[in-house]
């Protein structure tokens, strides 16, 4: 098929021929990384910083997708991927994300009940998050808890706390769609294999929502 119009788009199983030469198509790769704290999300950072760019040893050219904010911890992906990086971060998929959350003091139900309904943050309401209390630890004076939220605005979570009057000491997230950290350790990462992207797929076309 010969091709002479602008904006023809070509689909996954297309072969490009220009000129008798075919136009190399890269592979579409995904990985999963645990991001130490202090590191930023980010390809590239002006101030030097670590990036998690940094940390992934990989032969293609990785984009994080999605944010985890520099003091925070956990389950990050990075792809040369953009149709999959859209879906992971468009509001209208409503990715769910888990975090590990430990907080400076003893928080009560009605302040869980307060951020399961949704709190007012600076110019928006937060939408209702899944919110499971682990365990308090009176001889330090913290709380542990589990939260699930789909929105992720920017330091959230945080702000969330803060609103019912608690300070996050400590965040740590543990899954992104269905998608779980498991048992890498901090700094370590590793890509995702062909059954987890389907899985992934799955989950964002609403076909395996749990």
């Amino acid at each position: 098929m010969v091709v002479d119009e602008l904006g023809f788009k070509a689909s996954e199983d297309d072969h490009i021929v220009v000129d008798g030469i075919e136009l190399y198509k890269e592979e579409k790769v995904v990985y999963m990384l645990n991001k130490p704290k202090n590191v930023i999300s980010s390809a590239s950072d002006d101030r030097g910083r670590r990036t998690v760019v940094d940390i992934v040893d990989s032969e293609y050219r990785i984009y994080p997708m999605g944010r985890l904010d520099y003091d925070s911890s956990g389950l990050i992906l990075l792809s040369n991927d953009g149709e999959l990086m859209q879906q992971l971060i468009h509001p209208k998929y409503e990715v769910e994300k888990t975090y590990e959350v430990t907080i400076d003091g003893i928080i009560q139900e009605k302040d869980i009940e307060k951020l399961r309904k949704g709190v007012h943050i600076e110019d928006y309401v937060s939408a209702p998050a899944k919110v499971e209390l682990k365990n308090i630890n009176h001889n330090k004076y913290t709380s542990f808890l589990l939260v699930t939220i789909h929105e992720g605005r920017n330091r959230e979570i945080r702000k969330m706390f803060q609103t019912v009057g608690f300070k996050v000491i400590k965040l740590h997230r543990i899954k992104e769609a269905n998608l779980e950290l498991g048992n890498l350790k901090s700094g370590e990462y590793r890509r995702l294999k062909p059954y987890e992207l389907k899985q992934l797929r799955n989950y964002l076309n609403g076909n395996d929502r749990k």
